[in-house]
């Protein structure tokens, strides 16, 4: 009787891990069809130059207004989407990246992936289909990971941060067109903690301040 107890539970729990996998794989993305579409119809009207540096991700992207004005030596293309995980990106990535042919992809995500319970090994697995998915279609265009930094809102998961940012890290080493762009240490101060002053009032979103240090790491990144 307990040896069949104990295939029981067994049983349960491959059903149960095989329903987490299969819910991890099915991502629905349907929720930015119309950022997405926003984006595509103002490409026709004013179509983005080929060539150009693109910036992809969830909010910090979409918040950092700046851009184009912080690196007015290049052609950049904002295409971040609020809220977006990775898996968003590479849903998205034959409408508002491969089309503009960009000389390089920096990508910043992965933070609302753990927040939404994903593990640092599935969003390390959705930043490598990020990649493969790029390659794919441009082998030669240089893609950035702009490195997870913690906020004070999400101060529970920076261990995690930094894990996912480690992964990146090691997995890039040697392998042409992957890069890494290292801003976890950018938000803390002298006490280990993030700085307070560099977000806004959600403790979660960079204010002025906080964008302006994230392009000053970015900024010896560019291709030249």
């Amino acid at each position: 009787m307990q040896k069949l107890i104990h295939l029981s539970v067994a049983a349960v729990l491959v059903v149960f891990s095989s329903l987490a996998a299969r819910g991890q794989q099915a991502h629905d993305s349907s929720r930015w069809e119309k950022a997405i579409a926003a984006f595509e119809a103002e490409d026709k009207t004013n179509p983005p130059p080929k060539g150009a540096l693109l910036f992809i991700g969830s909010s910090t992207i979409v918040r950092w207004k700046t851009l184009a004005q912080d690196y007015p030596e290049h052609k950049v293309i904002n295409r971040g989407f609020g809220g977006s995980q990775i898996a968003d990106s590479v849903n998205f990535a034959d409408r508002i990246i491969i089309p503009y042919s960009p000389r390089a992809v920096f990508l910043r995500a992965g933070g609302n992936d753990l927040n939404a319970g994903k593990s640092v090994d599935q969003v390390f697995k959705d930043y490598q289909g990020f990649v493969a998915k790029i390659q794919a279609k441009l082998p030669e265009t240089d893609i950035f990971f702009i490195g997870l930094s913690p906020s004070v809102a999400r101060w529970k998961q920076h261990e995690q941060e930094k894990e996912l940012n480690k992964l990146v890290q090691d997995y890039i080493a040697g392998k042409p067109h992957l890069k890494y762009i290292e801003t976890y240490d950018m938000v803390l101060g002298a006490d280990g903690q993030p700085r307070p002053e560099l977000f806004v009032e959600d403790k979660l979103h960079f204010n002025e301040a906080g964008n302006k240090l994230l392009a000053e790491r970015v900024r010896p990144y560019l291709p030249k």
